[in-house]
């Protein structure tokens, strides 16, 4: 799997200028919470594998999150690689189901399984 880079930008209120007149914002791309939480599985997963992070429980304790929550952020890594890619880097004006919809996808171990139901799962989405 190719390194993926996620960047995130916070906007803040556009200010007023001297004359009166105000500075408009363009608004950015926005990105999907599931492509979001994929990018923070993978980030944790690294900073434990390095030992910059004790275990997990420690994430969830540093994170205010329960260690099952966690668990369910944890498990997305257990999409097959293709699916991953496809939540990371969507296509041009994709539509990404929820967490909770593919949480039953990464409960599955077998990839080809998990391919067909993600097939299924993204043909019930609605057009970008």
């Amino acid at each position: 799997m190719k390194n993926i880079e996620v960047e995130f930008t916070f906007r803040t209120p556009a200010r007023r200028t001297g004359g009166g007149t105000k500075k408009r914002i363009e608004p950015e791309p926005t990105i999907a919470r599931i492509t979001r939480l994929v990018a923070l599985a993978i980030k944790i997963e690294d900073m434990v594998g390095r030992g910059e992070l004790r275990d997990f429980a420690d994430v969830a304790r540093l994170g205010h999150v329960t260690r099952a929550r966690l668990t369910q952020i944890m498990n997305l890594l257990n999409l097959a690689p293709d699916i991953q890619g496809q939540i990371l880097i969507p296509a041009q004006g994709q539509v990404l189901p929820a967490e909770r919809q593919l949480r039953h996808v990464a409960s599955c171990v077998e990839w080809a399984k998990q391919r067909r139901m993600w097939k299924r799962v993204t043909q019930k989405m609605p057009a970008g």
